[in-house]
């Protein structure tokens, strides 16, 4: 095997572990709350606690990435996250699992942008479009052994069981990488945001516990209250801070690049709708229509399998044809799908309620994730991939950590029909806001922008425009998604 295929090997891989404990925990919600008791608030702490320390704390990963390498920090991700997923498997109470959830996103949000960025400074040129494409494909196969694994798991022995299957992937993967080396070591390591981290981490700990538990104690509650207004200053601080600092964990200069800003601007909405929608079918049909987990997993499995069959295809045609098109076309097919699936009532019946508009949304899904995360990540110069696919990844998880916290805000206390039917629209909502943002904002022409000169021009607006670094970065080429790369 090339190094070059070793590397997208274990790249798949790596974000595979991560994508594998979200795709394999909707499933398990139901029984997970039947056995420990917490009901709909239990199931969403289980989801959001993995979510809000995976999309807090990639940003500074993907600084680490940068800093420390990428084999090094995904090294440690893989350990630190198979010690997480053990304590999962083997937590005595709700309250236990929630931080054993929150630990293991921690770990986990070492891997995806390391893994990503190892794709994009491994391969260049249409080469890149192409790797990011099938890396997309083949790590959504994850939403596709999830959800079935995880119903058999669920329904043959135990829920428990889904977090220990971690441990298989995490050994491939770390056997696999052997041949890869260490990095080499970097001389000029920038500084660590800390300060950074911690606020991102209190702000959206504060909002999110706050949207979470205001169903129980109600918005009037200092118990709430008080949460709320130190969540929403700690992220004003981040804000703040993240402008002033000499090496921020969040470069804002990075969204002075068109596509890269439209590009997250549309990825908040789009992935709000994708974690939402397929978070209410999975509960719904559990407790509602009375299936089985593996029922439910084979539910949601069509989109999944379209996703691994046609993103590569998609992502080849975004790099030949430009990305605009197809994230604005995507995101409108899949919010057509959510639509229908209103025909949705107690019976459940999925040929007729659930499989048309299932089958739109893995067409929208297919059409929209691999253009949607060449454009973004081509506004970026590879030397500093890390963050970019970090920031790209960081507003992924945090828009569906919000979407999932505001389930009761948007359904009520539980999801019955009513529920369901509120679900499917603000999903159908979310989605085409994502489309239309693409439509009116994207370019198919973008240059890599450097993120050394844009810090360096904003910490000194005086100065002319620096000279490039050629120990740190190279001459820009034209993006993935420029059709004149073809």
């Amino acid at each position: 095997m090339s190094r070059s295929s070793r590397v997208l090997v274990v790249a798949v891989i790596v974000s595979f572990c991560a994508f594998l404990d979200g795709a394999i925990t909707n499933v398990a919600l139901p029984a997970i709350s039947e056995q420990m008791g917490g009901g709909l608030v239990l199931q969403q702490w289980v989801v959001d606690a993995y979510l809000l320390t995976l999309g807090s704390l990639i940003l500074i990963a993907g600084s680490l990435s940068d800093s420390f390498g990428r084999l090094r920090i995904i090294r440690i991700g893989l350990y630190g996250f198979g010690v997480t997923s053990l304590l999962c498997a083997l937590a005595p109470t709700g309250e236990v699992l929630v931080v054993a959830r929150a630990l293991q996103g921690a770990a986990g949000a070492l891997l995806v942008p390391s893994s990503l960025a190892l794709i994009v400074s491994t391969f260049s040129g249409p080469e890149q479009g192409r790797a990011i494409g099938r890396w997309t494909a083949w790590t959504t196969s994850a939403f596709l052994v999830g959800p079935l694994l995880g119903g058999i798991l669920v329904d043959a022995v135990s829920w428990r069981l889904i977090f220990a299957v971690n441990i298989v992937p995490i050994v491939a993967v770390l056997v696999l990488m052997r041949p890869l080396g260490r990095d080499e070591p970097l001389l000029d390591r920038p500084r660590v945001d800390w300060l950074g981290a911690v606020l991102g981490v209190v702000g959206l700990g504060g909002t999110v516990f706050a949207l979470i538990e205001q169903g129980r104690f109600g918005w009037g509650s200092p118990v709430i209250l008080v949460p709320f207004v130190v969540g929403v200053a700690a992220l004003a601080l981040f804000v703040w801070w993240e402008a002033r600092v000499a090496a921020p964990m969040l470069p804002l200069a990075l969204f002075r690049a068109r596509n890269f800003a439209i590009g997250n601007l549309s990825t908040w909405f789009v992935y709000a709708g994708f974690a939402f929608g397929p978070f209410a079918i999975t509960i719904f049909v559990q407790e509602v229509g009375g299936y089985t987990a593996f029922q439910a997993g084979l539910a949601t499995l069509p989109p999944t399998v379209m996703l691994v069959l046609l993103g590569s295809w998609f992502g080849g045609l975004a790099g030949r044809y430009g990305p605009r098109l197809f994230m604005a076309v995507g995101p409108l097919v899949a919010a057509v799908g959510f639509l229908l699936t209103l025909a949705v009532d107690a019976d459940a019946f999925y040929w007729t309620q659930f499989l048309p508009g299932v089958l739109l949304l893995g067409l929208g899904m297919a059409i929209t994730v691999a253009p949607l995360t060449s454009a973004i990540l081509g506004a970026v110069d590879p030397t500093h991939a890390g963050i970019g696919s970090a920031v790209n990844n960081a507003v992924a998880r945090i828009a569906g950590l919000v979407a999932v916290a505001f389930s009761g805000v948007i359904v009520g206390a539980s999801l019955d029909v009513v529920g369901y039917h509120r679900a499917a629209i603000a999903t159908a909502v979310m989605l085409a806001i994502g489309g239309v943002i693409s439509a009116l904002g994207i370019t198919n022409r973008a240059e890599p922008i450097r993120v050394a000169a844009l810090v360096d021009e904003v910490a000194s607006p005086q100065a002319s425009a620096p000279a490039p670094n050629t120990a740190t970065t190279r001459a820009a080429e034209p993006a993935p998604d420029d059709p004149e790369r073809a």
